[in-house]
């Protein structure tokens, strides 16, 4: 992933200030040419900086009220192959790998509680699956953010 400077700090504030701000208006708003702030907004995306647009839409809104976590625990030998039966899931609405007891945890979204069980039980049936348990999410406490994490990047304060 490519170094920030504060030209694409600068930028990135203003994105997140503005997610549909369009480029002309970018470049009016941090003094810039059109074509420098075209130019660094298609660096930033290539170089994985910006994340996928899909997380904009809500779940809720499309008829999957239920979101739960699941914590997996797999044969670490199998989890290739795990993982791709995992995306053929399409409940599943993110995975993470992490360290410690637990391997996966998979964040889904489904219509009812019932829906939720299936969801379960056809993850816990893939062969390599060994364990799960399922936390039901009662609500968003602190949502996805990084604007924190920029001032930081900039040098500010904690």
């Amino acid at each position: 992933m490519a170094s920030l400077d504060h030209v694409d700090l600068d930028l990135l504030a203003a994105l997140a200030g503005d997610p549909r701000a369009t480029v002309v208006a970018l470049a009016d708003k941090l003094g810039l040419s059109r074509n420098t702030v075209q130019a660094r907004m298609g660096r930033l995306e290539r170089s994985g900086v910006f994340l996928s647009y899909e997380r904009a839409i809500s779940s809720s809104a499309l008829g999957f009220p239920i979101e739960a976590f699941i914590s997996v625990t797999v044969r670490q030998v199998e989890l290739p192959r795990i993982t791709a039966e995992l995306i053929r899931v399409p409940e599943i609405v993110q995975v993470h790998g992490l360290s410690g007891q637990i391997d996966l945890l998979v964040r889904v979204a489904c219509r009812d509680t019932q829906h939720l069980f299936d969801t379960d039980a056809r993850i816990l049936s893939i062969e390599g699956v060994e364990r799960t348990e399922t936390s039901l999410v009662m609500g968003e406490v602190i949502g996805y953010r990084v604007t924190p994490l920029m001032e930081l990047a900039r040098g500010g304060a904690a």
